[in-house]
């Protein structure tokens, strides 16, 4: 279950980084005038990386099935705004 929530957490602070870098590109691309990802494209990733990030918290302090179900959320998070975001 450590290797579970490991990779979890690594995913769930992946999703923090890139919710910052989408947040400067979209502030820059408003400030600068050029296309950027816009507001619903930044809203989407804060939100996904802030439901990550309280899921790896729940998992890192639970044990045993709940701890999987909370990494569990950290990959279907991640997999949403992959499919939602970056495929569409």
């Amino acid at each position: 279950m450590r290797v579970v929530r490991a990779l979890s957490g690594t995913v769930a602070a992946g999703l923090v980084v890139l919710a910052a870098v989408v947040l400067v590109a979209a502030v820059l691309g408003v400030r600068r005038g050029f296309p950027g990802p816009g507001a619903s494209s930044a809203a989407w990733h804060i939100g996904m990386a802030v439901l990550a990030l309280g899921a790896q918290i729940f998992s890192d302090r639970r044990r045993g099935i709940p701890a999987f179900f909370g990494s569990l959320v950290v990959f279907v998070a991640a997999g949403y705004l992959l499919v939602t975001q970056w495929w569409n």
